[in-house]
């Protein structure tokens, strides 16, 4: 310790020679997960793997989920070579609920269609004031029109495959989002929040291609994931799905078991160690 000016200083710790690794980055460091990866991406899990860990890293609600979950969606993204990079929007690894989610963007959409070799092309894109005018959506006939304004009013998407068979939908922007909040369960955060017409885009785009448009394998695994949490089974390396909400609705019917409290101004349950360390 050093005195100055009467004042007596501690002198400050060592600073540590490394941090310790996460629990993600101990479970992607494991021979067991590096061969998983190795086995879908070949030379490429190396950099696919850091980027998890970069990508969990700068998201603090991710960094607080379920390593497990957060593995097992990297995984189904992996399985499709996909890349996670989020300004890519082919795929996003989205926090739910202490939990972590696979989500396809719609350029992973797109790409996983082309690759079946029977897409001639898919547009889809926002509509602004002005340029669609009666659109019909029993025969999907509509009037090009003229740009009036900056505001998105609505979301178009169309495919045709080689074939010549074509289909088209367009929705209006309060449809998407009626449709997002009754079926996305992370609509509050993740790419919904950060890149809506994105979601927006792809959610037009699947309406049409879920029921008409030549579906892979890789697509159907896609879809299937797509907005659902999963924990990667350390047997046999395949993603396993869990209900969030199922689990989240025991616990918390264990905690007040237990003696925990719901704060009824905010609905969160705290334990009964959290109420007994509050009054220490």
């Amino acid at each position: 310790m050093a005195t100055i000016n009467g004042i007596t200083k501690r002198a400050a710790a060592p600073a540590s020679a490394s941090k310790a690794p996460s629990a993600l980055g101990v479970m992607i460091g494991s021979q067991s997960v590096q061969q998983r990866f190795e086995k879908m991406l070949g030379k490429k899990s190396a950099g696919f793997l850091s980027s998890l860990l970069t990508l969990t890293n700068n998201n603090k609600l991710l960094a607080t989920a379920n390593p497990k979950t957060i593995l097992a969606a990297a995984a189904t993204a992996a399985s499709l070579d996909l890349p996670i990079n989020p300004s890519l929007g082919k795929a996003w690894i989205v926090p739910y609920k202490g939990s972590a989610q696979f989500q396809i963007g719609y350029k992973g959409v797109i790409e996983l269609a082309m690759r079946t070799g029977k897409m001639k092309h898919i547009i889809m894109t926002p509509v602004y004031e002005g340029e669609i005018r009666d659109w019909n959506r029993f025969t999907e006939a509509y009037t090009p029109g003229e740009k009036t304004s900056e505001n998105i009013v609505g979301y178009f998407a169309r495919f045709e495959t080689i074939n010549g068979f074509s289909k088209t939908a367009y929705w209006t922007k309060e449809e998407v989002v009626a449709h997002a909040k009754r079926f996305s369960k992370a609509f509050n955060s993740g790419p919904w929040q950060s890149d809506f017409d994105a979601m927006a885009c792809k959610t037009v785009l699947l309406s049409i291609m879920k029921t008409y448009a030549p579906m892979s394998i890789e697509m159907q695994e896609a879809l299937e994931s797509d907005g659902k949490a999963a924990v990667l089974n350390e047997t046999t390396g395949e993603a396993e799905y869990i209900d969030v909400d199922a689990e989240n609705a025991t616990e918390q019917a264990q905690e007040l078991a237990e003696g925990g409290k719901v704060d009824t101004a905010t609905g969160e349950i705290f334990t009964a160690e959290e109420i007994e360390a509050s009054m220490k």
